[in-house]
């Protein structure tokens, strides 16, 4: 049971990473635009504002719920411990699992959404706690659960697992057929369930040295005014036509981690020694090899992906060549990367502008999907607006039992528009999973979960560069998805490279010291930005600022979601588009009852090919070119016109 939400919000990254490998993820123009503020949410009307009370009517059912689970659920559970060797038991016993859960999910989601809407309310507060307590406790109660059947005889497990009135379960039973060799005994895992909060200080500890206790460098500019290196001023002081300041800023930024190097190599070798020592424990080849497996994803599609980027660096190389002769520079570096082109481009949506633009964006999903989504707009799933106390960023939530929930903070972006669109598409896949699937394999796995949201986005960027009212337009939403291909794919990517190269490196026995992990950033940021980017020594320490590596093996599910995305992208606008439509909805409808690689194969993408990376590699590479005519087109009109 995975009820944690996922929130997508802006977090800072190390910004040096960020102008060193993704340059700007916004349009290279200046916004003009007549679209009213946004509403802010205590003044918008309640078509636009969740109603939780659907979940639970009072708090008073809420903990009668958890009262209900504490005292009657959860004793009938622990005393099938020891006795889910037969067909009855087990049967038994995971209707029981079933009512609990779903009482647990609902609660869960209704005490943290009340929460986010309005994060000092105490009573939302204190309904967080209450829940969280019961969801440990069950945690804890279950664990007897996996060991259980993992260790169980191949008789009796067989004899499960071949039982007709089990079949819902066979996905259960074939996750731990995989992981059988790998499951400790109870006493083991429970040891190491304890180890948790240890084994996750250095993610907290990371938190604490590169934002709670991390103070921003100072520049002086031309004029001598002192200037702090905020987020804001670094990313003003970027654009800026003062090169010797952009200068200044980029070095202060990149050496201001260099006194924390040390701590920070320590705090990273200790997350990876744990990954390592993990997969040991658990009879794994490699850290590698324990993560894939437990997502079930072969060790292949990890390794193609990073040969099918190296393969294809050829065109993020020229991107750069085109942006260091449209300025005109002898050398261009990682500073020089953000300098906006000349031109105003409106690129606002007011909310229900937004939902219209995405819903013709979406067409070729079909009048089904459309319909669907337009439904879901209207039943609220959306809670739009900011608010003084509402929490930020933006999430897809809900239980088996519940509609599906947006969060979001819509700000008349574009950005928000595309958020909402992501945000869309994780909801239209929970609600056609939960609506074709049991509960025991309504959720769909982390490796696809990306895939139906990034179908979305990729949509609405193609329909917008399709219907740009004029080149400067064009030229813009071109560099958006430029940057969120390169960002995406090859960032995430190079990344991954790094991860895998570290966990070698320590299931080799070399340590990880601060000149080892220094040359590996600096030698990848070189390979993977080509010659026309001279990269400055002090780009070395841009591994030391990335949070994602306290979570290891993730990142490249980035690059494989955006890469299957694309694929089913191009058949919708193939020949036979009704057949891939058919195709779509039956995977957004399968959930967790296939593994992650064979589910996407329903929507006609095979993730063991290279041909999904190679394909969005080749569109990244003709963006560019379109870009390059573009850029010269306009510097040639400028040029005629002075």
């Amino acid at each position: 049971m995975n009820i944690k939400r996922k929130k997508r919000i802006k977090f800072r990254v190390s910004v040096m990473v960020m102008t060193t490998l993704l340059a700007a993820q916004i349009p290279c123009f200046a916004a003009t635009s007549s679209v009213p503020n946004p509403l802010v949410r205590s003044e918008a009307s309640a078509k636009y504002k969740w109603d939780l009370s659907e979940i639970y009517k009072s708090r008073a059912i809420f903990e009668a719920d958890l009262q209900k689970t504490k005292n009657d659920l959860f004793p009938k559970l622990e005393a099938y411990k020891g006795k889910l060797n037969s067909v009855e038991s087990f049967k038994a016993y995971k209707t029981l699992e079933e009512q609990t859960e779903r009482i647990i999910t609902n609660a869960y989601c209704f005490a943290y959404m009340t929460a986010d809407l309005d994060i000092s309310n105490s009573d939302a507060s204190e309904m967080t706690q209450l829940v969280e307590a019961i969801y440990v406790d069950y945690q804890e109660l279950t664990a007897f659960v996996l060991p259980e059947l993992s260790k169980m005889s191949e008789t009796d497990f067989n004899k499960l697992y071949n039982d007709e009135s089990l079949k819902e379960y066979k996905r259960d039973f074939d996750k731990i057929k995989g992981q059988r060799a790998h499951i400790l005994s109870e006493s083991e895992e429970k040891l190491i369930s304890k180890f948790g909060e240890i084994v996750g200080a250095p993610s907290e500890l990371f938190k604490k040295i590169t934002v709670a206790d991390y103070e921003a460098p100072v520049v002086t500019d031309s004029k001598g005014k002192k200037i702090q290196l905020t987020d804001a001023n670094y990313y003003n002081i970027l654009e800026s036509s003062d090169r010797n300041l952009r200068k200044k800023a980029f070095e202060a930024i990149t050496k201001s981690y260099q006194g924390q190097i040390n701590s920070l190599t320590t705090n990273y070798a200790t997350q990876v020694k744990a990954d390592v020592l993990d997969a040991e424990l658990r009879k794994y080849d490699s850290a590698l090899a324990a993560s894939l497996s437990n997502e079930e994803i072969p060790m292949s599609i990890y390794t193609n992906l990073v040969k099918s980027v190296n393969k294809n660096l050829v065109y993020l190389h020229k991107y750069n060549t085109v942006k260091k002769n449209y300025f005109g520079f002898d050398k261009m570096y990682s500073y020089d990367t953000y300098l906006p082109l000349s031109g105003n481009v409106n690129l606002k949506y007011s909310y229900d502008d937004g939902v219209k633009l995405i819903e013709k964006a979406l067409a070729p999903l079909g009048k089904k999907y459309v319909a669907d989504f337009d439904n879901g707009i209207n039943h609220k799933w959306v809670d739009a607006y900011a608010d003084e106390n509402k929490a930020e960023g933006a999430y897809s939530w809900g239980s088996y039992d519940t509609q599906p929930y947006i969060l979001m903070n819509f700000d008349n972006s574009l950005d928000s528009v595309l958020t909402l669109a992501h945000e869309m598409g994780h909801s239209m896949n929970s609600k056609y999973s939960n609506e074709t699937q049991p509960f025991a394999t309504a959720e769909y796995p982390t490796f696809t979960a990306e895939v139906a949201s990034t179908v979305n986005e990729m949509l609405v960027m193609d329909y917008l560069i399709k219907n740009a009212k004029n080149d400067d337009e064009k030229l813009a939403l071109i560099n958006m998805q430029i940057q969120n291909i390169r960002g995406t794919v090859y960032t995430q990517v190079m990344f991954a490279e790094f991860e895998q190269k570290t966990h070698e490196m320590v299931e080799q026995g070399t340590p990880l010291s601060p000149d080892a992990l220094n040359k590996l950033w600096l030698d990848l940021i070189k390979k993977y930005n080509g010659s026309s980017l001279t990269v400055l020594d002090s780009a070395k320490y841009g591994w030391s600022t990335i949070p994602h590596f306290y979570t290891a093996f993730y990142v490249y599910k980035y690059a494989t979601s955006m890469s299957a995305s694309y694929s089913i992208v191009n058949q919708m606008n193939g020949e036979n588009k009704d057949k891939a439509i058919e195709n779509y909805l039956n995977f957004l409808s399968s959930g967790g009852s296939k593994p992650p690689v064979e589910a996407l194969k329903l929507a006609g993408v095979d993730m063991n090919s290279t041909e999904p990376v190679d394909s969005i590699l080749k569109y990244f590479g003709g963006l560019v070119d379109e870009y390059d005519r573009l850029l010269k087109a306009k510097k040639a009109k400028m040029k005629k016109a002075s």
